[in-house]
C-alpha cells in the first residue's frame, strides 16, 4: 500500500500558478476508519476520492467542521488552496470501503463525460509504445484491425466527440465505455505494466 503523502509534493513550487486539481468523493467517513482502535475524539473524519485529472485514488483527512458529501468535488492540490481537506494520502484500490467501490464505477463515467473532448482526444492522440504495441491497442476490445481503422480515420480529421467516433469507425461501439473499462482496470491492478489513465505511483 502506498502512503505517499501530497502535502507539498505535486512537483511544482509554492510560489509557481497552478490549476487546482480536483478529487470526486466516494465515500465519507465522519468517525474515521473503523480498524482505527484510538478513541473516536482523537480520529480526524476521512473522505475517500478519485482524482479528476490522474484517477488517483486518494484518501483525505478532512477538518472537524468540513461539509463534504459523497459526489462533491474539492481541491487536493495545490495544498495551500484546500479549503476542507487537511492531507491527501494515495491508496490503493484494496483500501477503499465498500461504498467508495461501489461509487468508483458511477464516477468514473462521469468524469468521462463531463471532460469528453479531452478523452476524446485519447483516440486523436494516441502514439506507439513499442514497434508492436500501440496505445489503443491498451483499450479492451480494440485490436490490429480497429486500431488501424481509428488511424486511418483521424488522418483526415480529429474526432469531435465519441459520437462522431462511433459513426466514423465501423465496429467501434461505446468509445467512452471502453475508456470506462479500461480505466477501472488501471485503477484494479497496479501490477499492469502500461497504464494510460492512471497516474503511476513515484
Amino acid at each position: 500500500m502506498t502512503t505517499s503523502e501530497s502535502g507539498d509534493a505535486s512537483g511544482t513550487s509554492e510560489t509557481e500558478e497552478t490549476t487546482p486539481s480536483f478529487a470526486v468523493v466516494l465515500d465519507v467517513l465522519p468517525h474515521g476508519r473503523a480498524d482505527d482502535d484510538r478513541p473516536r475524539y482523537k480520529k480526524s473524519p476521512l473522505a475517500y476520492g478519485l482524482g479528476e485529472q490522474d484517477f488517483r485514488l486518494v484518501e483525505l483527512r478532512l477538518g472537524d467542521d468540513s461539509d463534504v458529501s459523497i459526489g462533491d468535488r474539492v481541491v487536493v492540490e495545490p495544498s495551500a488552496e484546500r479549503e476542507s481537506v487537511e492531507e491527501v494520502r494515495d491508496i490503493d484500490y484494496d483500501a477503499l470501503s465498500n461504498t467508495a467501490l461501489s461509487e468508483l464505477e458511477y464516477v468514473v463515467d462521469e468524469i468521462l463525460t463531463e471532460h469528453e473532448s479531452r478523452f476524446v482526444d485519447f483516440y486523436n492522440d494516441a502514439q506507439p509504445i513499442t514497434i508492436r504495441l500501440h496505445q489503443l491497442n491498451l483499450l479492451p476490445g480494440i485490436g490490429k484491425k480497429l486500431r488501424n481503422n481509428i488511424l486511418d480515420q483521424r488522418k483526415r480529421g480529429p474526432f469531435e466527440s465519441f459520437a462522431d467516433l462511433e459513426d466514423r469507425i465501423s465496429g467501434l461501439h461505446n468509445p467512452k465505455d471502453i475508456l470506462a473499462e479500461r480505466i477501472m482496470s488501471e485503477l484494479r491492478d497496479d501490477d499492469l505494466k502500461y497504464k494510460a489513465f492512471v497516474r503511476r505511483e513515484e
